[in-house]
């Protein structure tokens, strides 16, 4: 757990430019919401799902981003101040991955499947206020815009803003108008 807990605090020092310290990366909430997610994930694959929510309820109430102990999280996840996250049970998010205040990813509520909630890929910037919604996937790279609302998959390499969400550069060229 000492390697994790180094590993997170190296990724709050070098994506926020605000921490000059470790002793200061240890307030964010982000560094307290990963720790607690790690913590109840154990208890959640040890099927001891109550103490599992009790630690992701507890986590919720202290540092305002909710993360549910069945979600699956890469290494170096970075959530940027934090509150308002929401993420969902059958989320998936990949390695070095960037989630800015009040982003949700979540259900629609209209899914018949055991997945409900999106796949975001692996280095992937979501912006203040974005939603991703239901079993999609969000590519490698992509950068998901302030406020966007996505409700379908999205490429490698793709921007996208806009409600609903529409990719305006892909692989580093600008895409078709809407």
């Amino acid at each position: 757990m000492f390697k994790c807990i180094k590993e997170i605090i190296k990724t709050i020092k070098e994506k926020d430019p605000a921490i000059k310290s470790t002793k200061e990366a240890l307030l964010y909430p982000g560094f307290k919401a990963i720790i607690y997610y790690k913590i109840a994930r154990k208890f959640y694959l040890k099927k001891h799902y109550f103490i599992a929510r009790v630690i992701s309820e507890k986590a919720k109430r202290k540092t305002g981003i909710e993360i549910h102990p069945g979600a699956k999280i890469g290494k170096r996840l970075f959530i940027d101040h934090g509150m308002g996250v929401v993420i969902g049970e059958t989320t998936i998010i990949g390695n070095d991955v960037t989630i800015f205040h009040n982003v949700t990813l979540g259900g629609t509520g209209n899914e018949k499947t055991k997945k409900r909630h999106p796949t975001i890929g692996n280095n992937v910037f979501i912006g203040t206020g974005a939603k991703i919604l239901g079993n999609i996937t969000i590519g490698d790279n992509s950068k998901i815009g302030a406020g966007a609302v996505v409700v379908k998959s999205v490429d490698k390499n793709s921007t996208v803003v806009g409600i609903p969400g529409y990719v305006v550069k892909k692989n580093g060229k600008k895409a078709r108008k809407r």
